[in-house]
């Protein structure tokens, strides 16, 4: 499912257009990018819980010449499914 499916589903499911379906889902994907990049944990319960997580630094290889490289630490995106998802999904 791609995010004009996504849109479409919404909109049917809450009887709203698809603009308003559109902007509430842009709207929410603020919300989540916004709390995160504040180190906040959106959770929403029964769905799942959105969280950032530290990756710290180590080494890798250049594929290409085999040579190490030093890969840098960085905070990266998480998510965590709910136990109602699992069920939903099993």
């Amino acid at each position: 499912m791609n995010k004009t499916e996504l849109i479409d589903h919404i909109a049917g499911e809450a009887d709203i257009s698809k603009a308003a379906a559109g902007r509430a889902l842009d709207a929410f994907v603020e919300a989540v990018k916004a709390a995160l990049k504040q180190g906040d944990s959106v959770t929403l319960v029964g769905f799942g819980t959105f969280d950032v997580s530290e990756r710290s630094e180590r080494s890798g290889r250049n594929p290409r010449t085999g040579e190490v490289i030093k890969i840098e630490s960085a905070k990266v995106p998480k998510f965590r499914p709910g136990k109602a998802l699992k069920d939903a999904v099993n």
